[in-house]
């Protein structure tokens, strides 16, 4: 009876996972309106670091989520509850498991396989690690209370010149190919080319503007450069809508403004094509925004501090004499 239990309950837990990766598979096409493509986008810059299988449940659930935590983890370490009656998000997550497998022995010394007195595969057992999935639930910010969370490390651009100047070398640094700043004849306010592996960006463009091109041609630069593999080569039109959504991304994740973004050309796009090539293309704006985020938020804070470093190189100190009158000193170590 207790065997019969336990394989009642493993077969309940496939008929739920595989009811979820069905509703996960169903939903995908569904993410292609513009408006919903558009909330994915910002669930992505929100939870670029989650698989990209979890990342759609979480924007076909809840798209406006910003923060989720298992129901023991808000109150075990954010001292928080989850609100009466709020349904949960499920999502994938890992359990990993060890099976034990019979393999053909092998000689350690010569790397043959070892054979009994009749000539057959000597057989020994061993541990193999495996990983299984199972369902959790989590819940959103929004659907606890309790106490304030600390303000979260992100990194925003304002509207401070400085910061303005940090992102853009934080942009320049985060990417292989030189990018230059030119008079750019035409309505193009950038390009990548990929015979000289580098970017151009018009220059007298508004700060945000700057920002957004240099982002769009990074992505090109990244995913359609000449080592593209001959065996996916994608059509002008899906370059742009991975290029165009990860700029989207990660403008989003900074606080950069993204009002003037407009997919509502992605519903045209995506007729038609499988859901295999859809979810290929929703992975690698998922994996070119989520490094080029990390990139740059490793690289701001090196930036700011060297600048920080060349200012003070460059301050006097100012010390007063006898007279009164202020005297520069030369502070020992510092080229004045």
């Amino acid at each position: 009876m207790a065997d019969s239990n336990y394989h009642s309950s493993e077969e309940r837990k496939t008929d739920k996972i595989k009811e979820i990766t069905e509703k996960l598979e169903e939903g995908v096409k569904e993410l292609f309106e513009s408006d919903k493509y558009r909330d994915y986008l910002k669930t992505i810059s929100q939870f670029y670091r989650y698989s990209l299988n979890n990342t759609i449940l979480i924007a076909m659930q809840k798209p406006d989520a910003t923060l989720v935590a298992g129901f023991k983890q808000w109150e075990n370490n954010f001292e928080r509850h989850v609100k009466k009656g709020e349904k949960g998000i499920r999502i994938l997550a890992p359990s990993p498991y060890t099976k034990k497998v019979a393999v053909e022995k092998v000689d350690p010394v010569t790397k043959e396989i070892m054979l009994d007195q009749n000539g057959n595969p000597i057989k020994e057992e061993t541990e193999i690690k495996m990983t299984a999935y199972r369902i959790v639930s989590v819940f959103d910010i929004s659907q606890t209370e309790g106490k304030p969370l600390p303000q979260m490390g992100v990194t925003e651009l304002t509207d401070n010149i400085d910061e303005y100047e940090v992102f853009i070398e934080a942009l320049k640094q985060s990417v292989s190919v030189p990018v230059s700043f030119e008079n750019i004849s035409g309505a193009a306010n950038g390009y990548y080319n990929r015979l000289t592996d580098s970017i151009t960006i018009k220059t007298g463009m508004s700060e945000s503007q700057t920002v957004k091109t240099m982002i769009h041609e990074i992505a090109h630069s990244v995913l359609h450069n000449n080592k593209e593999s001959e065996s996916i080569k994608k059509d002008r039109q899906t370059k742009e809508v991975e290029a165009e959504s990860v700029a989207y991304v990660v403008c989003q994740h900074f606080g950069i403004d993204t009002s003037d973004y407009s997919f509502g050309y992605i519903a045209g796009w995506s007729s038609g094509r499988e859901t295999s090539e859809l979810k290929q293309s929703l992975g690698t704006i998922q994996n070119t925004a989520s490094k080029l985020i990390s990139n740059i938020e490793n690289k701001i804070p090196e930036i700011r501090k060297d600048i920080q470093l060349k200012e003070n190189k460059n301050v006097p100190e100012y010390v007063t004499g006898d007279d009164d009158k202020p005297e520069i000193e030369q502070t020992a170590g510092m080229r004045m």
